[in-house]
């Protein structure tokens, strides 16, 4: 038997913590001795060290996903989800690496190419910004964009400035700012003073790069858990 409070100081959490995860259904059931003390296995403390190093990287509701699937034998259906996870983080990463192009590009040419003419339909405009239109129309209801209307049809219509500006909205969001942070960045934007709005976009790239390690420190302990499990079978 191994004591909860000997888990719960290796993993610098409290032993309230284990007991919400084993209540969660996140680590296998815990089976208690007659005076009613938990008796946690080495394969409980797999769970649980687990379950701390894919929180950072994955967070909580991937871990809640997958945990459950590890106790099923579905190991495979587990490693989808958290390949999931890391395919939206890439390309999160893209679409910040895209908008920090365009803001130092726009910082070097100081804004001449929103001069462009050309339009976007909402679909496109989502599309090319990679979010759902229905994206778009909540940022316009926060007044945090405001695009042009067609004469005839009244459908919005996005300019080159737009989609910059839309970048900035989504790669700031990405980042877990407030609405507010990403107000006062785009009113940098509109003052013509880009300095902050590239300090947060080259932050969230940062944050993305610690996202990445931390993933890669999640995915360890999860492959040590599953050579766990699959070897109780064998």
């Amino acid at each position: 038997m191994i004591k909860p409070i000997d888990i719960a100081r290796k993993l610098n959490i409290s032993t309230s913590a284990l007991r919400h995860y084993e209540s969660w259904g996140i680590v296998p059931k815990v089976e208690r001795k007659e005076n009613g003390y938990r008796i946690y296995t080495e394969e409980h403390v797999a769970y649980f060290e687990c379950i701390r190093a894919m929180n950072t990287g994955f967070g909580m509701t991937v871990v809640r996903d997958i945990m459950p699937l590890i106790q099923q034998k579905k190991v495979t259906d587990a490693l989808w989800i958290v390949n999931d996870v890391q395919v939206r983080l890439h390309k999160e990463k893209r679409k910040a690496e895209e908008a920090l192009q365009i803001l130092e590009l726009e910082e070097l040419n100081s804004f001449s190419s929103f001069n462009h003419k050309k339009w976007y339909t909402i679909k496109e405009a989502a599309e090319r910004i990679g979010v759902a239109d229905s994206t778009l129309r909540h940022w316009e209801k926060e007044e945090l964009i405001k695009p042009d209307r067609d004469a005839n049809s009244g459908y919005r219509k996005y300019s080159q400035a737009d989609l910059r500006k839309l970048l900035i909205i989504r790669t700031v969001q990405a980042a877990v700012y407030s609405l507010e942070v990403v107000r006062d960045v785009l009113k940098e934007v509109d003052l013509f003073n880009l300095a902050h709005a590239i300090k947060i976009v080259r932050d969230s790239l940062v944050y993305k790069d610690y996202l990445i390690k931390e993933q890669l420190r999640g995915m360890y302990y999860l492959h040590k858990l599953c050579e766990i499990v699959e070897q109780k079978d064998r």
